[in-house]
């Protein structure tokens, strides 16, 4: 085992276990809480195509049986302490998190480890998370704004999992068996591939103690890292599914770089500049001077892989034209014009001020020193990520936006089939 290194100025402590694990902990005694983030390299991003959402519908089973306990075993013990505990999927990782007063830390630990190293995977929860999944999708196809995402991650991403997210379609969720997940978690549930992140008030040396006594033992994974498809050049098109509602959903995408780019931090600016609130550009020109939007906003998620950076609006029909060429315009605007020193920082104090607020709770720091170790990023990311958007100028915000954003979009578009011709 690797000794800690030095602890930020957050005392956040890394340590690397001899099976691979890597355990961070962050020292916040403010409050009688620890939380545990327990991150595995998983997630959509390893998903075939063919078997999109294993990695969502296997989060939903795995709390539900594991060694000797039942479902409601686990339940119960987690209700006893006052506890909370779940699990989820994302693009680039799995999760099974877990909060509770320090007290019982060391119990809440045992029982995360028996459900991450042994889970049973009952053929009822199975059936009963599976149903409930092809629920939840037929749900999302009457949804505009559920149908113009999915079909433009799709445009965008072609073959790379992406393409597909972590919830699948009825098509694959419905083929995947207790046989399919099973073979996805001894696939991807390994010590080397596993991060467990630590907030709260409790002291580094004794956590990292504990984490290795319920995890020091667990054997780490043998082959190689998989192959993801590559991405490859792909030619923006457009995209259209009829919907007989009232209004119609635009979506401009552009495909941008990962987290690792080095113009990560102006994209990101250029997001919240865009679409971020109510005194963002779309929502002050489309919205309120126009009367174009119902809502309207930009996003550009933190991926591993390529990312995207995505202009929304949803309309009344019979503005779905003007609307879509009012998105282009803003695009052209931020290629054609420098923005002025008070807009830039206007932007900056936003993404950076919420930022701050995303990371007040212990829960919000174990995730997010979590998921910077999932990226590759380090904990110190958490300091140079507020100093590298500080010091993107007005000339870096246009040639970020001519070098990637000037040139014809993705277009998705959802709304009755006559404004789609």
């Amino acid at each position: 085992m690797t000794p800690p290194s030095t602890p930020t100025s957050r005392k956040t402590h890394r340590t690397v276990l001899a099976n691979g694990l890597v355990v961070l902990v962050t020292e916040n005694p403010a409050a009688d809480i620890v939380a545990t983030r327990i991150l595995v390299r998983a997630g959509g991003r390893r998903e075939p195509l063919e078997q999109a959402g294993v990695s969502g519908l296997l989060a939903s089973v795995l709390t539900k049986g594991a060694g000797s306990h039942s479902s409601r075993d686990i339940a119960e013990i987690v209700e006893s302490m006052g506890a909370s505990l779940g699990a989820d999927a994302a693009a680039d990782y799995s999760m099974l998190g877990a909060k509770t007063v320090s007290a019982d830390f060391s119990a809440v630990l045992a029982l995360m480890a028996t459900i991450l190293r042994s889970p049973t995977f009952p053929e009822s929860e199975v059936a009963l998370e599976r149903r409930l999944a092809i629920q939840d999708v037929r749900s999302m196809q009457e949804q505009p704004f559920s149908v113009a995402y999915q079909q433009l991650q799709q445009a965008l991403y072609g073959p790379h999992p992406y393409a597909m997210g972590t919830v699948g379609t009825e098509k694959t969720l419905g083929k995947l068996t207790r046989d399919d997940i099973q073979a996805y978690y001894q696939a991807h549930f390994h010590p080397d591939r596993t991060i467990i992140s630590i907030a709260g008030r409790i002291n580094a040396a004794e956590a990292i103690a504990q984490v290795t006594a319920a995890f020091g033992d667990w054997p780490s994974s043998k082959g190689g890292e998989e192959t993801i498809p590559a991405l490859g050049d792909r030619a923006p098109y457009r995209v259209a599914t009829p919907q007989e509602t009232q209004q119609a959903v635009i979506m401009l995408g552009y495909l941008t770089p990962a987290v690792h780019h080095a113009d990560y931090p102006a994209l990101k600016l250029i997001s919240t500049y865009l679409g971020n609130g109510l005194s963002s550009r779309l929502f002050v020109e489309l919205r309120e001077k126009r009367g174009l939007a119902y809502d309207v906003s930009a996003i550009y998620p933190t991926r591993l892989d390529a990312s995207h950076l995505i202009l929304y609006i949803g309309t009344a029909a019979h503005n779905t034209a003007i609307a879509q060429e009012g998105l282009i315009r803003e695009i052209d605007r931020l290629c054609d014009r420098r923005l002025t020193d008070p807009e830039l920082q206007v932007a900056q104090n936003k993404l950076l001020g919420q930022y701050a607020l995303g990371k007040q709770t212990n829960s919000q720091i174990a995730q997010l020193m979590g998921w910077y170790e999932v990226l590759g990023l380090g904990v110190a990311f958490d300091q140079t990520f507020q100093e590298r958007c500080r010091a993107v100028t007005p000339e870096q915000i246009q040639s970020v936006a001519q070098r990637h954003l000037n040139g014809s979009p993705f277009l998705s578009l959802v709304g009755p089939k006559a404004v789609l011709s």
